[in-house]
């Protein structure tokens, strides 16, 4: 497996970055037929997740990026449940509410198995290279 630089690189934070871009539309929307509240938390909740899978991968820790994957995962549902709002206020069409979730359930999916991956690694994270050296 080779070793990931930067966190553009990854998989989750670049999939969660594709359910951002596909969500504009929707956003845009919200703003014309006055839902700014509903458009705002949908909004924050889908750029929680792309912040906080780079902001634990600079932490450079297998604890703290767990932790940060788990609250992109907890903002992951909160934009699912979003989508059932929009759904449920005829903003979205049937076909892009189904896309978008199955999208967010293969995002689901694999943020918690990065998360049980860097349960069972031995690497604990590039912050503790030095210590385990010694």
């Amino acid at each position: 497996m080779a070793t990931i630089k930067k966190f553009e690189d990854l998989d989750v934070w670049i999939l969660a970055r594709q359910i951002n871009l596909e969500l504009i539309p929707h956003l845009n929307k919200l703003k014309e037929t006055r839902n700014y509240e509903l458009g705002n938390q949908l909004d924050s909740a889908a750029g929680s997740i792309m912040d906080n899978i780079a902001e634990g991968f600079e932490r450079e820790g297998n604890k703290e990026f767990i932790q940060f994957l788990a609250i992109a995962k907890g903002s992951l549902a909160e934009v699912r449940s979003q989508l059932y709002r929009v759904k449920d206020r005829e903003l979205v069409k049937k076909e892009e509410f189904e896309e978008l979730q199955q999208k967010c359930l293969l995002l689901a999916g694999k943020l918690g198995a990065f998360i049980s991956y860097l349960r069972n690694s031995e690497f604990k994270g590039n912050k503790f290279k030095e210590k385990d050296k010694k």
